[in-house]
């Protein structure tokens, strides 16, 4: 791809990612709110929730345990704000990172893993508390590859349940799987960078994130490529991440999440003559 038709490719997106701030405070954050407050902001229609899902994991010598949790939270906010009907369910930091009976596990410590099917009624138990505040649409998002299989089997079964009835349940999982898709094509195609150098645990993209919603959470001065040794926990070149590049990380995880949630709630399509369309 050439920088031109780079250009045209990305144009939309830098102009919208230019529009983003790091705010994190106030609605539409739940438990930052009384109950009367939120009781006032659903009667005014703010009736979908998004619950954000994170984790506490190691993230190498250079950035913190919640670097999930820092960065979900940011996103749902900016979430509910282009919604303008949605309010963000305090961040669900507690999620599978593996067993703790496995060799090494113990190597890195702070680690907290919540396995499924602890996870899973975790989830299940968030969404039917929300359910029975009347909410008319809970919004699944989680910033880890291991938080989506428990979010999809949650809202599957309790979307089954509640069918025919006033609340939906949605896992929006391509806030993760086409947020890295969407992030790892821009910076190939922007910069150059192929995968290695990008990496896929605490490398280009994770290290940016962090950086652009909450720069304390960097030690820039530990950042070193792929880590500086073998078991650093490290892929890719963190020293390569800005907080520029973490501005539009967020952002393709954002469009992600919105267009999925748009295809799941589109109106059927009807063909001419008034029958279903294709």
């Amino acid at each position: 791809m050439n920088k031109t038709r780079i250009a045209l490719a990305f144009a939309p997106v830098l102009f919208f990612a230019g529009a983003l701030s790091a705010q994190t405070t106030g609605d539409p954050f739940i438990e930052q709110m009384t109950w009367t407050e939120i009781r006032d902001a659903m009667a005014a229609g703010k009736t979908t929730v998004i619950v954000p899902i994170g984790g506490t994991e190691q993230n190498g010598p250079h950035m913190v345990m919640g670097k999930h949790n820092y960065v979900i939270t940011f996103a749902a906010g900016q979430m509910a704000r282009q919604l303008g009907n949605a309010l963000v369910a305090p961040t669900i930091a507690w999620v599978p990172e593996g067993s703790y009976e496995r060799e090494g596990f113990g190597d890195k410590p702070g680690v907290i893993t919540n396995p499924s099917p602890s996870y899973n009624n975790l989830l299940e138990a968030t969404a039917r508390s929300l359910e029975s505040h009347g909410f008319a649409q809970i919004l699944f998002i989680g910033d880890s590859g291991g938080n989506q299989g428990g979010m999809s089997e949650v809202a599957d079964r309790l979307g089954a349940e509640w069918a025919g009835g006033s609340t939906k349940i949605f896992a929006l999982t391509d806030f993760y799987a086409k947020g890295q898709e969407y992030s790892r094509a821009w910076l190939m195609a922007a910069y150059g960078y192929d995968m290695e150098t990008i990496g896929s645990h605490a490398g280009i993209t994770d290290t940016s994130a962090v950086m652009y919603v909450f720069a304390d959470g960097v030690r820039n001065d530990r950042r070193y490529r792929f880590g500086g040794r073998e078991d650093a926990g490290v892929t890719g070149d963190p020293t390569l991440a800005s907080p520029e590049i973490g501005r539009m990380v967020v952002h393709f995880k954002i469009v992600g999440a919105l267009n999925q949630l748009e295809a799941l709630t589109a109106p059927p399509r009807r063909g001419r003559g008034g029958g279903p369309g294709s």
